[in-house]
């Protein structure tokens, strides 16, 4: 899921997204770091790993591409951390690969890393729920909330950016619709495969609010 920075770049308006998506960005990848220990250094790395070797496999479509990207997920384990962790991912890709773009880099950042941060508010509690049933809907729902938060961003820019590309974001919005689906079962399935094996990945950067005998059903 990448926005292709000559795209945007071709219009004024376009450019005013590329901007906004660099402030943006930039806002929320100080925030992360400033909220991000030492200890925490490790999680973030290896989450960003993962995060860029998922989004890695892709389908491309036009001015954009279509493929898990668990963003839901990394803003569950990590919280604002989410930012620079996504950052790193994505300018990686950018350098090696040419996806999306260094233009583009703030702006595909903050469309995946602001939903991401906003699954953290909306379910951190929720994966703890005791019943493991509840919990794995609720983590359904971050990977669902994740993959469409970033779609309406992402067809959001591609609208605003000119109305050439208005056609081109509904069907990017369309075809994520779908794949959010997928999404949903996928972090459901591994929120509920932490909650057995690493549940201290749940209890992100506030382990006081989720103590690990919320997890126990007992």
């Amino acid at each position: 899921m990448h926005l292709h920075e000559a795209v945007l770049s071709g219009s004024p308006e376009g450019i005013a997204v590329l901007c906004v998506g660099a402030v943006g960005t930039a806002a929320g990848t100080a925030l992360g770091l400033r909220k991000m220990d030492y200890e925490q250094v490790p999680r973030v790395a290896i989450v960003s790993s993962a995060f860029f070797v998922v989004s890695l496999i892709h389908v491309p479509l036009g001015v954009t591409s279509i493929h898990l990207v668990l963003n839901g997920l990394v803003g569950l384990i990590l919280g604002w951390a989410a930012f620079p962790a996504l950052l790193v991912a994505l300018l990686l890709q950018a350098v090696l690969f040419g996806h999306g773009g260094l233009l583009a880099l703030g702006v595909n950042t903050l469309a995946m890393g602001l939903p991401a941060v906003i699954c953290y508010y909306l379910f951190h509690r929720a994966v703890a729920w005791r019943r493991e049933a509840l919990a794995f809907l609720a983590g359904c729902a971050v990977g669902a909330a994740g993959m469409l938060g970033a779609a309406f961003l992402m067809a959001s820019a591609l609208w605003i950016a000119g109305e050439a590309f208005e056609l081109a974001a509904k069907a990017v919005f369309g075809f994520h619709v779908a794949v959010a689906v997928i999404e949903g079962l996928v972090t459901g399935s591994v929120v509920a495969f932490l909650r057995k094996v690493r549940p201290e990945l749940l209890t992100l950067m506030v382990p006081e609010f989720l103590p690990a005998t919320e997890f126990s059903d007992e």
